[in-house]
């Protein structure tokens, strides 16, 4: 997720003196994580209050904390994979009470007018699209803060109901990874009858692999290492095919249906565009910070073959994401960390040294705090 260029429009700000919040933030991009202690808005009429129970560690946590892609504003506070209990809500507020369980994805507002916004896709917006941290907030005047802190705020539009069928820690990736992976899954109607590939297998890869697998697709694992040929097939692949050796792709040729590419590193495109049927579609969801090299066109023009990306989904999207894993008993693989440990995760999902996603147990935050008292 990167921080979209907006102009605010005009509403009116609480500028109250909010509620102490306990957090981790990066000082600047050369300095780790380390308490941080800020405000939270005073919930208005449509507000939801969550307590924080867990926060997926995403990789653009750490692109944006390290601003690798430009444009942090510090001090930041990441995370925008979050579950937790609602500990108050405003008086307008009809969907949610105290104790329910709730998520908080990638985006805590928008202006709700546009032509995307009301086609129900708000992370398309582009007049006033406001990211989950490090985006303008135009409650407050300040700069968003996200969910590596204890608790947090958010317009009832932007959260998401998590049925209790769920593990609350495993259902916080799917607040990012599980609808990044869903969304282009849904939008080229993925299902029983077609091939569908997956490219990688990290964070956003094995979701990949159980939602179409979930969904009945027969699904073919592209990975670059041997070791996760096991694993891939216990996620739900059908088949494994190991990218490093192509001899492995030959087979393959002019079979697949869709192809999601979750890789966010520069790599060639033609070896999985000619894997795809005539009409068929790669779609990109990985953010490389370098470009990939360009792709050939006659691969595309011969066999009306598209590249497409995707950006996660909308609110309704979402919503109708979670409520399907509750339904399958899909959550992402996890490992869970306290928030101590969150730069040496960083420098451990460098190394791709997780499987397959580092999950924040938030009460690890009021034992810094009873420490520090």
């Amino acid at each position: 997720m990167t921080t979209a260029t907006r102009t605010t429009a005009a509403r009116p700000q609480n500028r109250e003196a909010g509620t102490a919040t306990q957090g981790y933030a990066a000082e600047s991009a050369t300095t780790p994580l380390g308490p941080f202690q800020f405000e939270r808005r005073v919930p208005g009429p449509t507000d939801v209050q969550i307590e924080i129970l867990f926060c997926g560690v995403c990789h653009s946590d750490l692109h944006q904390a390290r601003d690798e892609w430009g444009g942090t504003t510090f001090p930041v506070v990441p995370g925008h994979e979050i579950v937790g209990r609602v500990t108050g809500v405003g008086n307008q507020v009809t969907r949610f009470k105290a104790g329910d369980l709730a998520g908080v994805g990638c985006m805590v507002d928008s202006c709700g007018t546009c032509t995307d916004c009301k086609d129900g896709l708000e992370q398309f917006c582009t007049r006033e699209l406001t990211f989950t941290y490090n985006s303008p907030d135009p409650h407050t005047g300040a700069v968003t803060y996200g969910g590596y802190s204890s608790h947090i705020v958010v317009d009832e539009r932007f959260v998401l109901r998590v049925s209790d069928k769920l593990d609350p820690a495993t259902a916080a990736p799917l607040l990012c990874a599980g609808i990044t992976t869903y969304s282009p899954l849904r939008e080229w109607k993925v299902g029983p009858g077609q091939k569908v590939g997956i490219v990688g297998l990290g964070g956003l890869g094995h979701m990949g692999v159980k939602l179409a697998h979930a969904m009945g697709a027969k699904v073919v694992l592209f990975t670059t290492s041997v070791d996760k040929i096991a694993d891939a097939r216990r996620l739900g692949a059908d088949e494994v095919v190991v990218s490093r050796n192509p001899d492995e792709f030959t087979p393959h040729a002019n079979s697949f249906d869709f192809i999601l590419d979750t890789v966010a590193a520069p790599h060639n495109l033609d070896d999985y565009t000619a894997l795809l049927k005539r009409d068929g579609t790669l779609c990109l969801v990985g953010a490389p910070s370098q470009p990939h090299p360009t792709p050939s066109v006659t691969n595309l023009i011969f066999r009306r073959r598209r590249i497409a990306g995707s950006l996660i989904g909308g609110i309704q999207e979402t919503q109708e994401m979670l409520d399907f894993c509750a339904e399958h008993g899909i959550g992402a693989d996890i490992e869970l960390i306290s928030i101590q440990e969150i730069n040496d995760a960083y420098e451990r999902m460098l190394k791709s040294d997780v499987k397959y996603r580092f999950v924040i147990d938030l009460k690890s935050l009021e034992r810094e705090g009873s420490a520090a008292g």
